[in-house]
């Protein structure tokens, strides 16, 4: 029987949940990193027991973790990211420029193929790769080349937060930075083009056309399908049919169309999932009641997903990186919450129930279906 394992990163350490394919009984292992904040844990999907985490504190700085056996033990491989070249300047809050300064790595996206190659999304927004399994990192530099210049911090920093690679194109990456937009590039990071067209952003953007400066969320794509995207966007629920190129809302009846999380189904490439919130200044639940939403036919028509999740009094947030979704038939959803809840549904979403409450804020989930 499968095995599932689930990867939480949190303000305050990392934990590994696991069960078997009934997803019935968890085990919980942690806090690893105790008093880290943990922003982003991903294995590789060739190795699975090659983990990768991202640790970063005010007080110590950014360090990078890699485990060879699932977790049980772990070294600090390399945390030297350097800009390529002269870093220039970009926009700052008030419209003037402002220097690149390195922060923190907000996300780790090993390669579909080799354990060894893994992306790293940083703040300020600059994507890094290793080839060597984080013993050395080297910026892909043509992604700040795209208008990098005009890009500007959201309320949360400007980060490359979301790394999407194409599963039948070798040569084809997406990128999402807060706030700046969507960036592909068609020859494995040499040169990176803003995908923006369609996307409106009237509170944040004085230009209705402009190309960059949009507050994207998260993307998401299914395997067999990778030239269909989906976004949330700092309000609006978006799709594209050609990789980017264009892009149209599919809000349809959500409740609020504000959110952060968006995933695929693993089996059914038009059944999405979102998590509204009430606004972008109110990051809680509409009406205090916690809700994944659910569309079958790739947006605009959406259903309430409630049976488990509490329906009044809850006032959680569930962040970008927080949602995964397991391979397993039927597919299984998690999704973590600030207020320190992980929930499951082994029914791709029809029922949930907290696998562990009490954690730290969760800051990232993601999921391993393990033979």
């Amino acid at each position: 029987m499968s095995r599932i394992r689930v990867l939480v990163g949190t303000r305050k350490g990392a934990f590994i949940l696991t069960a078997d394919g009934k997803r019935e009984q968890w085990e919980v292992n942690g806090p690893l990193f105790a008093g880290w904040e943990m922003y982003h844990l991903k294995g590789s999907p060739v190795a699975p027991d090659r983990l990768y985490a991202s640790q970063t504190s005010g007080w110590f700085g950014q360090q990078v973790q890699r485990s060879d056996d699932g977790g049980a033990t772990w070294e600090q491989v390399d945390n030297k990211f350097h800009y390529e070249g002269v870093p220039g300047t970009h926009q700052w809050y008030d419209g003037t420029q402002h220097p690149w300064e390195f922060k923190r790595i907000w996300h780790l996206e090993p390669s579909l193929n080799d354990p060894d190659i893994v992306y790293a999304g940083a703040e300020d927004a600059a994507l890094f790769k290793s080839q060597d399994g984080g013993k050395s990192w080297q910026e892909l530099p043509g992604l700040r080349s795209a208008k990098g210049n005009l890009w500007q911090p959201g309320a949360g920093g400007m980060a490359v937060h979301t790394i999407l690679l194409d599963p039948i194109n070798p040569n084809r990456v997406f990128v999402a930075i807060s706030a700046a937009g969507v960036f592909r590039t068609d020859d494995a990071g040499q040169n990176w083009k803003p995908v923006n067209r369609g996307l409106k952003s009237p509170y944040e953007l004085p230009d209705p056309d402009a190309e960059v400066g949009h507050c994207v969320h998260r993307i998401a794509l299914h395997r067999s399908r990778p030239g269909v995207l989906f976004m949330q966007k700092h309000w609006d629920v978006m799709r594209s049919d050609n990789a980017g190129d264009s892009w149209s809302e599919v809000s349809g009846n959500l409740p609020s169309d504000f959110g952060f999380p968006i995933d695929v189904h693993t089996h059914e490439p038009e059944t999405i999932y979102v998590v509204p919130i009430k606004s972008d200044s109110e990051h809680f639940p509409p009406d205090g009641k916690l809700r994944v939403y659910r569309s079958r036919t790739g947006g605009h028509e959406w259903e309430a997903l409630t049976k488990g999740l509490p329906q009044k009094d809850c006032y959680v947030n569930v962040l970008r990186d927080a949602m995964a979704v397991d391979a397993l038939d039927p597919c299984g959803i998690y999704f973590g919450t600030t207020g320190g809840q992980v929930y499951a549904s082994a029914d791709s979403g029809d029922t949930w129930a907290p696998i562990v409450r009490d954690l730290p804020a969760v800051l990232s989930v993601e999921v391993q279906t393990l033979p």
